[in-house]
């Protein structure tokens, strides 16, 4: 009998490649959401995943979903699209412009609103206040569309090094999320991010062009990654160049 181990006691985790088969991925659980304990879990390529009724899950799956951002693919109205708000974005009366981290856990709660027949969310009060800490010591970060000063879709995720780790995206308007990872892929190839960890394989991450990694593959990714330098993340307006300047 396999058993799982329980991260109570501050033990640390065990390897990644001790995940379980069957469900696919699960490493370990117990511990907390702590800054230490969370960067510590993403450097080793874990992540935590579990509802409001359970322990904290911590999974490393057999294959992790990733998003190349050499890879990433749009539609050819989307990217007609995409070149409309470039071309305005810089304009004081612009429809449709893109912000990062200028309302952080605004973001985490509309990733975390309920979507059509979805009964729950994993994304509880107690994860929100972790990634909101994460996110006031400069790891975690969002990015948000607006659509004529509303708030109109987005996405949040972790940034170690030369590493994004994407965790959840939300869209009230059509294409809105996906303007935000359009712009967030156009900022990481500014600074030499080659990788988008997507976590699960998704049919909407798929048409995207994200593929599945084999763990170890993703495991020696992250390990070159996370302990390069930082880059550069200041609030602002993020522009299709991929810079970032100071809100309009």
């Amino acid at each position: 009998m396999i058993t799982l181990p329980c991260l109570d006691n501050g033990e640390p985790f065990p390897p990644a490649c001790q995940a379980l088969k069957e469900p696919d991925g699960l490493l370990a659980f117990g511990g907390d959401l702590s800054t230490s304990r969370l960067l510590q879990a993403y450097k080793l390529g874990i992540f935590p995943w579990y509802s409001a009724d359970q322990p904290v899950l911590w999974w490393s799956p057999s294959a992790r979903m990733v998003l190349r951002c050499d890879d990433f693919r749009i539609s050819p109205s989307l990217g007609k699209l995409l070149k409309r708000v470039a071309r305005n974005e810089r304009q004081q009366d612009a429809a449709i412009t893109v912000t990062t981290d200028t309302c952080f856990e605004a973001v985490m709660r509309a990733c975390a609103a309920p979507r059509g027949a979805q009964a729950g969310t994993w994304i509880t009060d107690e994860m929100i206040a972790a990634y909101t800490e994460l996110h006031r010591q400069g790891y975690a970060h969002s990015i948000e569309t607006w659509l004529d000063g509303q708030l109109a879709g987005g996405l949040y995720g972790i940034g170690i090094g030369r590493m994004f780790y994407g965790e959840s995206m939300f869209s009230t308007s059509s294409n809105t999320s996906k303007i935000a990872l359009a712009w967030l892929v156009r900022f990481l190839k500014a600074n030499q991010v080659t990788w988008i960890d997507c976590q699960q394989d998704t049919p909407h991450l798929a048409s995207m062009g994200a593929r599945p990694q084999p763990r170890a593959a993703f495991l020696r990714h992250v390990s070159e990654t996370v302990n390069q330098p930082a880059l550069l993340w200041p609030a602002g307006q993020m522009l299709g160049d991929g810079t970032i300047v100071p809100p309009m």
